[in-house]
């Protein structure tokens, strides 16, 4: 799996925050933009997001590649409808020689090992076997598992990927998508600390877990006051 921020709304923070204030200044926000601090706007929006104006966290964006993900994990991950996506076509893009991505659990297994690859070796003759019966691409595909790897785009606003860490980062989170949440964290932390500082799993955003009968290791962690 590989994810990269190619793309962002610039001045993220500065922007949030006078967006804010032109709610409350006869003044726009093309001026307030320019005489507005970092150090201003950074206590403006950590007082916002605490108190719950979320709004106008829709003002930036951000537009991510992510690459070698499962068919599985992107079927999660376009459920997250206020986003946009474009997503590698498989009727257009032959699977002939595609790689799959392999759980841990199978990987540290032998005998399970074993039978996953002899299943995708399988699935993958059987594509170029349907291929040379002159059978059209778009039909083919539907021979390959789940597992196949795909590339996708995802852009979405800060108030959307706010709730995507929200529900992903949880370990209740099925692993690759989690493994992939976690890393869109850490790179928009980079580029909007303040919008980001607690983002994650209710446990970290809210300081509560939701599921308390789900035996999570990260919130004993935290209840130990421990770091993540």
């Amino acid at each position: 799996m590989k994810v990269e921020l190619i793309s962002y709304t610039p001045n993220p923070e500065l922007l949030v925050a006078s967006a804010a204030r032109t709610c409350y200044s006869k003044k726009p926000a093309s001026q307030i933009i320019k005489k507005i601090t970092h150090k201003r706007a950074s206590k403006l929006i950590k007082k916002l997001v605490k108190i719950g104006h979320h709004s106008i966290l829709e003002h930036i964006a951000f537009t991510f590649s992510v690459e070698g993900i499962s068919r599985a994990c992107s079927h999660q991950l376009i459920r997250h409808r206020i986003a946009s996506y474009s997503q590698q076509s498989q009727r257009y893009v032959s699977l002939e020689n595609t790689d799959f991505v392999m759980p841990s659990t199978i990987r540290k297994n032998e005998k399970a090992k074993e039978l996953f690859n002899r299943i995708v070796k399988e699935a993958k003759n059987a594509y170029k076997k349907l291929l040379e019966l002159g059978i059209p691409e778009e039909d083919t595909r539907y021979i390959i598992p789940q597992a196949v790897q795909t590339n996708i785009v995802v852009t979405m606003n800060a108030r959307e990927l706010l709730h995507f860490f929200n529900l992903r980062c949880c370990m209740r989170a099925q692993w690759e998508i989690r493994a992939l949440a976690w890393r869109m964290l850490s790179i928009v932390k980079k580029v909007a600390p303040t919008i980001f500082e607690n983002a994650g799993p209710p446990c970290i955003s809210e300081g509560r877990c939701p599921e308390e009968d789900f035996p999570c290791k990260l919130r004993k962690i935290l209840e130990k006051g421990g770091k993540k």
